[in-house]
């Protein structure tokens, strides 16, 4: 199992760095202000004070930029850091940027993923091919049932 450890800039304005962040909640989504990623940050904002008092550290990822962050989270009232991964990085080093194909038109974008990194930075569980409804509650149950508390 390797180690995931990264950082990027983010909607705080800051950079992260997930190291100081674990155990830590990454998901990865397609783009700002669609109605899909939305709802999965309304999803995981609604549950954070859970996640919280697990002791997780919830973040969204995507290729959108952190001014375009700063607007998501300002407009929904998200209480996470979003972070920006521009140049694929840390897409890439999670295996998400898959060949899409919307109305026809092949591209590679965003797979909406999520992973759960243990206190060691390794994957504890992940999901890939996300469908939203409901997975923020399923990440909740899994790392409720997996928690030591």
């Amino acid at each position: 199992m390797s180690k995931y450890e990264f950082t990027l800039p983010s909607s705080s304005g800051e950079d992260f760095h997930s190291a100081e962040h674990l155990p830590l909640i990454v998901y990865f989504y397609p783009k700002d202000s669609t109605p899909g990623c939305t709802t999965e940050g309304l999803d995981f904002n609604a549950r954070l004070d859970q996640f919280k008092a697990l002791g997780y550290t919830v973040v969204g990822i995507s290729r959108d930029g952190v001014k375009a962050h700063q607007n998501f989270c300002a407009k929904q009232g998200f209480r996470f850091e979003l972070l920006s991964d521009k140049d694929e990085t840390v897409c890439k080093m999670f295996d998400v940027i898959k060949l899409k194909k919307l109305y026809g038109k092949e591209s590679l974008g965003i797979e909406r993923s999520t992973f759960v990194l243990n206190e060691a930075g390794e994957i504890a569980h992940e999901w890939r091919k996300v469908k939203v409804a409901g997975h923020a509650q399923e990440v909740l149950e899994t790392v409720s049932a997996s928690s030591p508390a």
